[in-house]
């Protein structure tokens, strides 16, 4: 059918002649979709606030060569405000929906659009901290696409663990043996805590040390900017405080 409706998350959007945007989203049964949004720089366009990064809406399209159209969205998650308000709750969302344009089409899944709004709703309400639920999001989507990390066995051999040393090349935690030369050690509180974070333990992510806390987040980044193969720039501009102010 040339038309069809889906659930989506508003990634990013670029300008496009002098009133229309080009807008990308993650949708739930259809995966990454780029569509146009004509008229919606004009102060008279019924949906143009709804088709902002962060928001979550019932989006009606119609199937172009390519670039769909969008002729309808209604809101069904308004979590922009909330977290635009909040310079920490941006740049920890900036680098979730970054991360969920760099996946391939191919590995976009329901679940994952599910992740990301839960993401977002729990920025947008301030729920926990909000590097820590960028940690969460993180590890989850890595794991969803198939590159979740080894947090107990060696990552290279299957060694049973726990190890004190993860090296994100190799996939997560290697023993002694297989760990390269000069690799720092990671103490068993900041690896417990990858474990928590991987889980959405948030009892115990809440209440974790700050030491613990900047080491998990220095590993997360690494391993996910590692198997994405390029770096996350909104990361670049998240605070490095994850028990900092929500």
């Amino acid at each position: 059918m040339p038309t069809y409706r889906d659930e989506a998350v508003i990634l990013r959007t670029h300008k496009l002649g002098e009133a229309d945007r080009i807008v990308t989203m993650l949708s739930r049964r259809h995966g990454k979709i780029r569509a146009v949004a004509k008229g919606v720089r004009r102060t008279s366009s019924k949906f143009g606030s709804r088709l902002e990064p962060f928001m979550v809406a019932d989006v009606q399209l119609y199937a172009g060569r390519s670039l769909d159209i969008v002729q309808q969205a209604e809101s069904l998650g308004a979590y922009g405000a909330d977290i635009v308000a909040h310079y920490d709750r941006f740049t920890a969302a900036s680098a979730m929906v970054e991360t969920a344009d760099r996946l391939n089409d191919a590995e976009t899944t329901p679940e994952q659009y599910l992740l990301l709004v839960g993401g977002l709703r729990a920025l947008s309400r301030g729920e926990h901290a909000p590097r820590s639920i960028l940690d969460s999001y993180l590890l989850r989507v890595m794991a969803l696409s198939g590159w979740a990390p080894s947090l107990t066995d060696c990552a290279r051999c299957g060694a049973p663990g726990p190890h004190p040393v993860f090296v994100a090349q190799l996939g997560g935690v290697v023993c002694s043996a297989d760990a390269p030369v000069g690799s720092p050690r990671v103490g068993e509180k900041a690896l417990s805590l990858l474990r928590s974070l991987l889980a959405g333990d948030w009892e115990a992510v809440d209440t974790a040390a700050h030491a613990d806390n900047a080491a998990a987040s220095g590993l997360v980044s690494a391993y996910a900017q590692w198997h994405l193969e390029r770096g996350i720039r909104s990361l670049a501009h998240v605070s490095h405080d994850p028990g900092g102010p929500r």
